[in-house]
């Protein structure tokens, strides 16, 4: 158990009127005890009452992993038999006397099969959702996790310089995300944040483009969106590329979006909100006349999940601290054509802020 990082959810959940939470398998579970548990057919739930005091209720097979960070008394544990389960819910909560609380809990994470057993075992409880705690509770990464970010950025790097040695021309979208993955893994990627975007020639306007089996052309875009692992931190990444000579259109458009995503990059300072980052990249590609041709936001936080808080978008409050860690994504799609994103991974530092990808973001011609 990450003894900081505990103290900082108990003052989370103290601060949101919370008498509980119930953490089940993920990313907040990992984050806080340093245990990678997986969801499967039979729960997992970690209790923790608001003065500290916890219970584990988990299946007997997994008791051994769990007793590397808690206590044999904070261990409730239940067999093979599904008729047997609600008692271990039942037990843990009766041992941390929770039977008339408000309990939080991770609502993207938390399935049916859990609410049902916290719902039967607190029958006189409040269960809530507890999104905002949670939101705050990975949002300000330490030292140690920048720096694993970092080396993830570094792999993803080097793993597409590697793919690119090799002509893109004649070869399908699916043979160079199958190569781009084998090179992340090769360079020390761990379990892929998400399957690479190779999207090439008008596929390159659909943001979230499948690769497909479209063969890569000359006088076509082709759009990388990529990231690699890192004892359990994510990057991520889009270039974009011109394959041989290119409309010179492209580079006016691949020229709008560098300045974009360097401005965005500029506004990225401490105590600013990160909607002024939307704002800044989203000016200069509605002052090009592109406005209308940038549909989503201009990134997303980023750490042990490729997507998490703090999001990028205009109408977002949230102030910018040091530790915050997000991408920086502008774009520009023109359907049938095809489009450009460059996409940097940054974090907010006491004076402003680090880029930790350093890809050129030209667009660079390749064949």
């Amino acid at each position: 158990m990450h003894s900081q990082r505990f103290s900082n959810l108990i003052n989370l959940m103290a601060s949101h009127n919370l008498d509980a939470i119930a953490l089940n398998p993920g990313f907040s579970l990992r984050y806080l005890t340093n245990l990678d548990f997986h969801l499967m057919e039979r729960p997992t739930v970690l209790l923790i009452r608001k003065d500290g005091k916890t219970a584990f209720v988990l299946p007997k097979l997994e008791s051994t992993r769990a007793e590397r960070s808690f206590s044999k008394e904070q261990l409730f544990t239940y067999g093979d038999n599904p008729a047997t389960w609600s008692e271990a819910f039942k037990s843990a909560g009766n041992y941390l006397q929770i039977g008339k609380s408000v309990v939080g809990v991770e609502s993207t994470r938390l399935r049916f099969l859990e609410l049902n057993f916290l719902k039967t075992s607190l029958p006189e409880s409040k269960i809530i959702s507890a999104d905002e705690v949670f939101a705050n509770f990975r949002i300000i990464k330490e030292e140690s996790e920048i720096r694993l970010m970092k080396t993830a950025a570094q792999i993803a790097q080097k793993a597409l310089i590697d793919t690119l040695h090799t002509p893109v021309i004649g070869k399908s979208e699916k043979e160079l995300a199958s190569l781009l993955t084998i090179n992340l893994l090769k360079n020390g990627s761990g379990e892929l944040p998400f399957p690479p975007i190779v999207a090439s020639g008008a596929n390159s306007a659909d943001p979230h483009a499948t690769p497909s089996d479209h063969i890569v052309q000359p006088g076509e875009l082709l759009l990388f969106d990529w990231g690699a692992s890192y004892e359990g931190y994510a990057s991520d990444i889009t270039r974009t590329f011109a394959v041989g000579e290119v409309d010179p259109d492209f580079h006016a458009i691949a020229d709008i979006v560098m300045r974009a995503n360097r401005k965005g990059f500029m506004a990225a300072m401490p105590e600013v909100t990160t909607g002024s980052i939307d704002d800044a990249t989203r000016e200069v590609i509605s002052q090009a006349g592109y406005g209308d041709y940038f549909f989503h936001r201009t990134g997303h936080g980023l750490g042990m999940e490729g997507h998490e808080t703090p999001y990028i978008f205009s109408e977002n409050s949230v102030v910018l601290q040091s530790g915050m860690v997000f991408t920086i994504e502008p774009g520009i799609y023109l359907s049938g054509k095809g489009g450009v994103r460059i996409e940097d991974d940054v974090v907010i530092t006491e004076n402003g802020a680090e880029s930790l990808t350093d890809l050129p973001r030209e667009l660079q011609k390749i064949r």
